[in-house]
Formats: structure tokens, C-alpha cells, sequence
């Protein structure tokens, strides 16, 4: 099969999602059809989208289809985090990049949140909250969950591909040197977030931010020494 041709498919194949405005989670239409819109063999069809799916935008499962990866085109570890070895190292620049991005995020969502949203926030809020007081380790994927919506809610969508650096952040502290202190400090940061954002107050928003990637470094490196 001639390999210009596929890569030719998978580019068309890619602008035809995108001009369909296919949601995350929608099914795309299955072989045959998908030949007959962009006139190729369903063969040619099968390998464009196999190399959408090692690109993580289409995600194939057997005896269903082929569906809208909700990993939205990123890896799993688009900036090479797994291959540092130096993880302190790596927990502290995370960090100092955190502290550049993550005060703007808040103050941009607190201007640009709706009611919706904010719902939605408190709700991972009460559920970090109940988490946290069960010892339910869920709360440590909750907590990136509260990062990713804020930046989501930021209104930025480049900030979705930054999203991996306070991810890996977040599972490097909670990793080594998550604490029952650090843990209360959290939820009080979190609520004072919530809190500003409801409000639509972007100074308090961006200076609740600021103080919580303060602390949560701060307990961190003491914990270190």
C-alpha cells in the first residue's frame, strides 16, 4: 500500500472530523462509508485511522468502532516526564511553571466561568472533601480533576495541552510527599478557589491560587529536608 496515499487519507480523513464537528465519544460512521465519502479502499481506510489512534484523536474498539478519544490528540506523556530520572528535581521546576500558569488560570475562570461551571466545581470540591475524610486514595485523581477543569474553564484552549505539567505535578507531590497537613491546607485552598471564582472575583481567584502552589511547594520542600 503506497504510504503517501494513507498519509494523504489520514490528513483528509482528520479534516473531515474536524468539518463534521464530531463531539468526544462520538462514533464516527464505519468503514464502508468512510471509503465512500473520501473515495479510497476501506484497506487504506483501516490503516488512516489505526495511525489516528497512536495519535490518541480516534480510539478503535473491537466489535463496537471507532469512536472520538477523549485524550483529545495528547499522549500520555507528551513532554517525556517518565524519562527524567531526577524526579525532586523535576517536582521542583514543575512547580516554578505551576506558579507562572496556574494564578492566571483561576483569574481567567473566575472572569469567564457560568453557573453551570461553577456547579460543576463545587461538586469535585464535595467530592475531594468526602474523599479526603474517608482515606479514599480517589481523592488524589479528584484533585487532578479540579486542576484540569479550572484550566478547561479558563476559556483557553491551549491551555488543555498544558494540563500535563500540573498533572505530573500533582502525582509527583502526592507520590512523596503528600501529609495529612498538606492534605487540610488543600481543602481549604480549594474552597477559598471556589470560593473567589463563585464570586467572579479574579484578583482573589488568582491570589488563592498563588498562596495554595505556595503552600503546597513550601510543605513539600520542608518535607524533603
Amino acid at each position: 500500500m503506497s504510504r503517501p496515499l494513507v498519509e494523504k487519507t489520514t490528513e483528509r480523513l482528520l479534516k473531515l472530523i474536524l468539518k463534521r464537528n464530531y463531539e468526544v465519544g462520538a462514533k464516527l460512521p464505519n468503514e464502508y462509508e468512510l471509503a465512500q465519502d473520501l473515495e479510497v479502499g476501506r484497506s487504506t481506510i483501516r490503516e488512516a485511522v489505526r495511525s489516528l489512534a497512536t495519535r490518541n484523536i480516534l480510539e478503535v474498539r473491537q466489535g463496537s468502532g471507532t469512536y472520538i478519544s477523549s485524550k483529545k490528540g495528547v499522549s500520555e506523556d507528551p513532554l517525556g516526564f517518565s524519562l527524567i530520572k531526577d524526579t525532586d528535581r523535576l517536582a521542583s521546576d514543575l512547580f516554578e511553571l505551576r506558579l507562572l500558569l496556574e494564578p492566571r488560570i483561576a483569574e481567567l475562570a473566575a472572569q469567564r466561568i457560568t453557573d453551570e461551571e461553577a456547579e460543576a466545581l463545587e461538586k469535585i470540591v464535595i467530592e475531594i472533601e468526602e474523599a479526603v475524610k474517608a482515606s479514599d486514595p480517589k481523592h488524589l485523581l479528584l484533585d487532578v480533576k479540579f486542576h484540569s477543569m479550572l484550566a478547561n474553564y479558563s476559556g483557553n484552549i491551549a491551555m488543555d495541552s498544558l494540563i500535563p505539567v500540573i498533572n505530573q505535578s500533582i502525582h509527583l507531590i502526592n507520590a512523596k510527599y503528600s501529609n495529612h497537613q498538606m492534605k487540610s491546607d488543600s481543602l481549604q485552598a480549594h474552597r477559598d478557589i471556589l470560593n473567589a471564582i463563585k464570586d467572579r472575583n479574579p484578583v482573589a481567584a488568582h491570589d488563592a491560587m498563588l498562596l495554595h502552589t505556595m503552600t503546597v511547594r513550601n510543605s513539600a520542600l520542608k518535607n524533603h529536608e
